[in-house]
């Protein structure tokens, strides 16, 4: 029991340790060999029904943040011809932020045709969260981003989404430049309720 004990206040203080970290504020280094395949299988205990593998995760090395820095300007006049050239300039300059950085797509279609895209993104969610979990177990900041270029098509195709595929988020991982204070959570009462009344899961009654 003791073990046990021990167990539930490490992956507590795990799981309140992990905060999100803007990728500007991640820099070198990054996790090595090993430290990324630790962070990469923790997304293999995630809640897969009907084992589809319904997401994968795509690696930008070093090497290739141009290409990602071209898709993101060429997402950006895609969708506003307009744009100044510093805007595309910040656009751009989002691909060199963090050491480690990868895109997670989601295939609504794969397997099973009765296991709906909701699914298939939960089951994604679980693994990104594993991952950040790991990430964080090792000392470093993860930050998860979105945005309205992961729809464009000069996007897509850089990655090779295809049809029924979505680009759900970029992962990025790498060394806390600087962070701020720890976030206010919320308490249990803020998002449980009982079935068949109006009270929260600490109401007392009165």
């Amino acid at each position: 029991m003791a073990h046990d004990a021990d167990l539930m206040n490490m992956v507590s203080t795990l799981m309140r340790a992990r905060q999100t970290i803007l990728p500007k504020r991640l820099t070198l280094p990054g996790p090595d060999a090993d430290q990324l395949q630790l962070i990469l299988d923790a997304a293999a205990s995630a809640p897969d029904h009907g084992q589809l593998l319904p997401w994968r995760f795509v690696l930008v090395p070093s090497d290739v943040r141009e290409n990602l820095a071209e898709a993101f300007g060429g997402s950006l006049l895609e969708r506003d011809p307009q744009a100044s050239p510093e805007q595309v300039r910040q656009a751009r300059e989002k691909a060199y932020r963090s050491p480690l950085l990868f895109l997670v797509i989601v295939d609504g279609q794969r397997g099973d045709p009765e296991i709906d895209l909701h699914e298939r993104i939960v089951s994604a969610g679980c693994a990104l969260q594993n991952v950040l979990l790991m990430a964080t177990a090792l000392g470093y900041g993860s930050a998860l981003t979105s945005g309205k270029a992961l729809k464009s098509s000069v996007l897509r195709s850089l990655f090779r989404v295809a049809e029924g595929e979505h680009a759900l988020c970029f992962v990025s991982i790498g060394t806390v430049l600087s962070s701020k204070h720890p976030p206010l959570r919320p308490v249990v009462a803020d998002y449980v309720s009982v079935l068949g009344t109006e009270r929260g899961l600490h109401h007392s009654g009165d």
